[in-house]
């Protein structure tokens, strides 16, 4: 893997998103790459990322999200048969672009465990 990591939300893609239809359904992909130790509770990355998901749940029930898939990537078919795997692959489906918006913007969110768990990752938007 690349030692740049990118855990943030790129607010310029983040600004065009919030300008789709807000009525349109929307599938997020999910890259994740676990750090091995999370520095502030000696927990694996791993192990911090079940804890996000379980602060996160009630969020994504609210935003009408449903969990597609979660699972660990086991081989690459066609690619680079050299490159890193992720560790975990998270697909949600959201009912609107408006919904996903307004769980990001949700006051108490934990975006920070999500960030504590991680040394790397991708969110991709698919309609």
């Amino acid at each position: 893997m690349k030692t740049t990591s990118h855990n943030k939300i790129n607010q310029e893609q983040l600004k065009a998103f919030s300008q789709l239809p807000t009525d349109k359904p929307v599938v997020m992909i999910n890259l994740l790459k676990f750090k091995d130790t999370v520095a502030e509770t000696g927990l694996s990355g791993a192990e911090s990322y079940k804890g996000y998901m379980k602060a996160a749940m009630p969020f994504f029930q609210k935003a009408n999200a449903e969990i597609l898939y979660l699972g660990k990537p086991q081989r690459t078919l066609i690619g680079p048969e050299d490159e890193a795997l992720w560790d975990k692959i998270l697909l949600v489906k959201y009912n609107s672009t408006a919904d996903f918006l307004g769980m990001l913007k949700a006051e108490g969110y934990p975006t920070h465990l999500r960030d504590q768990a991680l040394l790397d990752s991708r969110l991709i938007q698919c309609d």
